[in-house]
């Protein structure tokens, strides 16, 4: 986790600095980190849609330019063509339902994430999937990687 902290501080959000590694047998497959799409202006350039919206934390992800850093931390694996079914996200917030959705779909078979994020229905999805979660620092999970 002290890895995806430091990767979050790459991150180009105004609103919230997250970082994503995707591991498996303990090696770094991929990582990432929110903000815009490449090639396009960061909020630190332009601001934030959200803020200047007044949209709160956990509700229209759509509205915002940024990328999650799970969603980059996918297509950074997907770019160079490795594999990431079965292996394990760290994340330093919990996935949205989006992402959890995408996490769904590459086969992610476990997500350990530090800060809470308001969105029961994508924990709820990720249970229903049979993915593992577990909260960093919490004394009853197993958090092998």
């Amino acid at each position: 986790m002290d890895i995806t902290m430091r990767v979050a501080t790459r991150s180009t959000c105004l609103r919230r600095s997250v970082g994503a590694i995707i591991v498996r047998d303990k090696r770094i497959l991929s990582t990432g980190y929110n903000g815009a799409p490449r090639g396009l202006a960061h909020c630190e350039e332009v601001g934030c849609l959200r803020v200047k919206l007044g949209i709160p934390s956990g509700q229209r992800p759509e509205l915002c330019r940024g990328l999650h850093a799970e969603q980059n931390a996918i297509i950074q694996a997907a770019l160079y063509g490795t594999p990431i079914e079965g292996s394990t996200l760290y994340c330093t917030t919990q996935p949205c339902v989006i992402c959890a959705k995408m996490l769904i779909n590459a086969g992610i078979v476990h997500i350990v994430y530090a800060n809470p994020y308001p969105d029961e229905f994508a924990l709820s999805l990720l249970s229903e999937a049979g993915t593992k979660i577990s909260i960093w620092g919490a004394p009853e999970d197993n958090l092998g990687g």
